[in-house]
């Protein structure tokens, strides 16, 4: 990843425009206003305030402490896991608690993000194709909609639905709180009593670190739109705010981008939207929820595709010319903050035809077959017999712990200005190591070796390194 700092508390870069003032007679810089454009400290999501950017105090703490692992796999490029570290080290300080640290590290709360940003990736295209259709119908110019448009937008709206049950699927597993979730469930197996008020708090900062998390890797655009959406997911409308920045959507529209599952009754009787999905789910989409689990195994090209964006790891989309925001992209393109650099970007020279990563390219939506559909019922499956393997990253308690000094390492931590140049060589020399010992390089080497092979008797290797290094000093202290 490229710095953002250099030598400097400040952004080298800011949004703005340069432009003559004649009474002082000198340059003036009057920066940028706007949201999107301008480089403020704070973005407010949720009722909560997240850091925007990064001063090089906060910088050299992030890359220095909590920036993923070298022996993880496929560090070159864009994981959720680095989404997710940014994010929480972006968040407000009453966020740090472990038992909140540890739900964010856990699988089942990875297959949820992972399934969300699948989801937005296609509903931030939908949302798009409504205000483009709602600007052709409306004026003097407006276009009469045909009987294919509106089956094309009946069949987008499934493909959502579809997208939504998976998400639903997924969530379900940390609701029933069953397996390693069952520390996070919400009643006690003794006392049968729910925490109404810890678990609301819980459920509201793992919501704004969602969105954020969605937000950032689909390249920072439509904050309103995901946070609104968000919300309404976990939450039903019931329980939404209503803020001016937010889009309102006609009947129609919202039956297209809702789905059909969508009720809304009393707040009393009232589920949210997710678990709608999962009530009445029809005989040709049972397929998807063993999305993940076992290897499809029919005709339906549809549940094929879904299955194919989802087994496949976020790291390696590329492979299948498949995007989803910024993961799969290689990190060389963007800065600390995983914010697009573009000068880094001409370097590459890509364009529409060279885009392995569908950066110059912008995102489509490809129009459906109209004779597929019809008939989807004439599906074939057949039996489930291949379960599929998951490698997730481990963590260990003291990376967790690592989190809650945060607030320590960051006032501990002083910026290069303030800093003397000899006394900050003379703090790097002392701190850095460069006499590591043969059982350390030995001991990281097999690190990296037996996350990336398969099983091999490593174990057997490193119980004779000793017996090894004792033999080898013997014979050196003999020649």
């Amino acid at each position: 990843m490229l710095r953002m700092n250099s030598g400097t508390g400040h952004a080298i870069y800011h949004s703005g425009i340069w432009s003559w003032d004649n009474e002082t007679d000198r340059l003036h810089f009057e920066p940028h206003k706007d949201l999107e454009d301008s480089k403020e400290r704070y973005i407010v999501t949720n009722g909560y305030r997240f850091l925007r950017t990064l001063n090089a105090a906060e910088e050299k703490v992030f890359r220095e402490e909590y920036v993923r692992d070298k022996t993880t796999f496929d560090d070159d490029v864009i994981a959720i896991s680095d989404v997710r570290n940014l994010v929480l080290f972006l968040m407000p300080k009453e966020f740090l608690k472990l038992k909140f640290i540890d739900f964010m590290h856990r699988p089942a709360v990875r297959n949820v993000l992972h399934a969300l940003i699948i989801y937005f990736e296609y509903f931030l295209r939908m949302v798009e194709f409504v205000l483009i259709r709602r600007d052709e119908v409306e004026g003097d110019k407006s276009q009469i909609q045909s009987e294919q448009t509106n089956e094309m937008k009946r069949i987008f709206s499934i493909y959502l639905s579809q997208y939504r049950m998976l998400v639903a699927r997924n969530y379900s597993q940390i609701l029933k709180g069953e397996g390693e979730m069952q520390e996070f469930y919400h009643m006690k197996q003794n006392m049968h009593i729910s925490a109404s008020q810890k678990d609301r708090i819980f459920h509201e900062h793992f919501l704004a670190v969602t969105i954020q998390i969605v937000w950032i890797t689909m390249h920072r655009r439509a904050h309103h739109v995901i946070e609104m959406e968000m919300n309404r997911l976990f939450c039903s409308e019931h329980f939404t705010k209503h803020r001016p920045e937010y889009l309102k959507y006609t009947p129609v529209e919202r039956s297209f981008l809702y789905g059909r599952r969508n009720k809304v009754v009393n707040y009393r009787l009232q589920r949210s939207p997710l678990i709608q999905e999962l009530e009445y789910v029809v005989d040709e989409d049972l397929p998807i929820l063993w999305i993940g689990e076992r290897l499809y195994r029919g005709d339906n090209i549809r549940i094929a595709t879904i299955e194919l964006e989802y087994i496949v790891p976020d790291t390696q989309l590329h492979m299948i010319d498949v995007a989803h925001g910024i993961l799969g992209n290689p990190k060389r393109l963007y800065n600390t903050i995983l914010d697009l650099n573009w000068p880094a970007l001409r370097l590459e020279n890509y364009s529409e035809a060279n885009d392995p990563f569908h950066i110059i390219r912008q995102p489509t939506i490809l129009i459906p077959n109209l004779s597929d559909e019809q008939n989807v019922e004439m599906f074939k499956n057949t039996e489930h017999f291949l379960k599929i393997f998951h490698i997730h990253d481990t963590y260990s308690t003291k990376s967790l712990m690592k989190w809650l000094q945060r607030e320590h390492k960051l006032q501990s931590c002083k910026s290069d200005d303030a800093t003397n140049i000899f006394e900050r060589c003379e703090y790097e020399l002392s701190k850095t190591d460069t006499t590591s010992g043969i059982l350390q390089i030995i001991h990281n080497y097999f690190k990296i070796v037996s996350r990336l092979r398969k099983d091999g008797n490593y174990k057997e290797i490193k119980r004779d390194i000793p017996s090894y290094i004792k033999l080898h000093r013997k014979n050196s202290m003999i020649m």
